[in-house]
């Protein structure tokens, strides 16, 4: 039977058990296999992980899948069976993390909750990812990361002030809960490898997002503000904005400090701004954002874009085009640093996906496989590992099918 690539990086030591679906849990495991470690992704037999069935496929191939499941291998079990409860046994004896995401009690209720686990292995450390949290009043509710934005605060501050709030187009709750998890497993996983005591980590999908919100909670209990929607503007610093140019194209621009703003100035030639007492300090800038927006968005459009960046590059101020994908592709920095690979698949053939966030020196992250198929490493670890029985396995329909 074919073996996986050899892994290499950071984690090439740390064994992840993937019994989750959707975005946010297997994104914590996507990450962990970036850095090296060895991460087994089970799934339901036939279907596989529900992710497979989002967004874009060519020719009948869930594409996020690709990039969600990369560097994990898959193998089938249904846990509502004594099978598929077996099969989890027997991974987690050498396994140093476990990732799930079920309501809170389903994973006892099939017998395999954590006191159960550790039983089997006391360094275990599980990771339960819900909506809510394993405890409070809401812990039983549903929750997608949809909810969960709302929820956090995230949407009500989101968007123009006329206008709705607004969710963002990408799963902010799932992605920033994906970090974290990783982050905080991987503490856990050190924890118990110096102590011998595995521990169950409980993040729910708002509180990430809810911490990164910035100061909304200290400036409610310190002056009583509720943040509002400002569109592309922050509460605390301006200008901090989209605009406009000659040529019908975006840039972002922001100047967070007094030299910063006194740059750019310069390079629009609105030298009178630097005296204006409206904006002499951040604070002053903040609280007439609308009279310098305004002024800054005149300045902007006297110029087309490629020559409005290059006149505030060279004058050091801070700014960038709003790219889409396809600008970004295209990107000669991107490409220099490696932010988009291209990776072979024996489904889809090349491929390009983002890349791991950051470069480390010695012991760089690595894509060495998409997303496989369902199951397609059954064969090699539920029998080459685990010594389960193949007929047994196929009358179950955890094997992918011969052919």
């Amino acid at each position: 039977m074919k073996q996986s690539q050899p892994r290499q990086g950071c984690l090439a030591d740390v064994k992840v058990i993937d019994a989750s679906n959707f975005l946010a849990a297997p994104s914590i495991s996507m990450h962990l296999g970036d850095l090296g470690a060895d991460v087994i992704k089970v799934e339901r037999p036939g279907t596989g992980d529900e992710l497979r069935a989002w967004g874009s496929a060519r020719n009948g191939v869930g594409l996020y899948a690709k990039v969600i499941n990369r560097n994990k291998r898959s193998v089938c079990a249904d846990l509502r069976t004594p099978l598929g409860q077996e099969i989890i046994r027997r991974l987690v004896k050498d396994a140093d993390l476990i990732v799930e995401n079920y309501r809170p009690g389903t994973m006892e209720k099939w017998g395999l909750g954590f006191e159960q686990l550790r039983a089997i292995n006391p360094r275990l450390v599980m990771l339960r990812v819900t909506g809510y949290g394993q405890q409070g009043p809401h812990s039983q509710k549903p929750g997608f990361g949809t909810a969960l934005e709302g929820f956090a605060g995230a949407a009500y501050i989101s968007g123009d002030p006329d206008r709705p709030p607004m969710l963002p187009a990408f799963g902010l709750a799932d992605s920033s809960s994906g970090v974290m998890g990783a982050l905080l497993g991987l503490a856990a996983v050190h924890e118990a490898r110096r102590s011998g005591c595995g521990q169950i980590v409980d993040l729910a999908l708002y509180d990430t997002m809810f911490a990164m919100l910035g100061p909304f909670v200290i400036d409610y209990d310190q002056n009583g503000r509720v943040q509002e929607r400002s569109g592309s503007r922050l509460p605390w610093v301006a200008p901090r904005n989209v605009y406009r140019t000659r040529d019908q194209r975006w840039v972002t621009l922001s100047a967070s400090s007094d030299r910063s703003f006194e740059r750019l100035c310069e390079a629009l030639d609105l030298g009178a701004l630097r005296e204006d007492p409206r904006f002499a300090t951040n604070r002053d800038r903040v609280a007439n954002v609308e009279a310098l927006d305004a002024l800054i968005q005149g300045g902007i459009e006297q110029f087309d874009r490629a020559v409005l960046i290059e006149k505030l590059e060279n004058a050091d101020a801070v700014v960038a085009p709003v790219n889409s994908v396809a600008d970004i592709l295209d990107d000669p920095h991107i490409a220099a640093r490696g932010n988009v690979i291209r990776v072979d698949d024996p489904e889809l053939g090349p491929l390009r996906m983002q890349a791991p966030a950051g470069h480390m020196q010695r012991t760089p992250q690595e894509v060495r496989q998409p997303g496989p198929s369902v199951g397609q490493h059954g064969a090699e670890i539920l029998i080459g590992k685990l010594g389960l029985d193949e007929k047994e396995l196929r009358e179950a329909g955890l094997l992918p099918d011969r052919s």
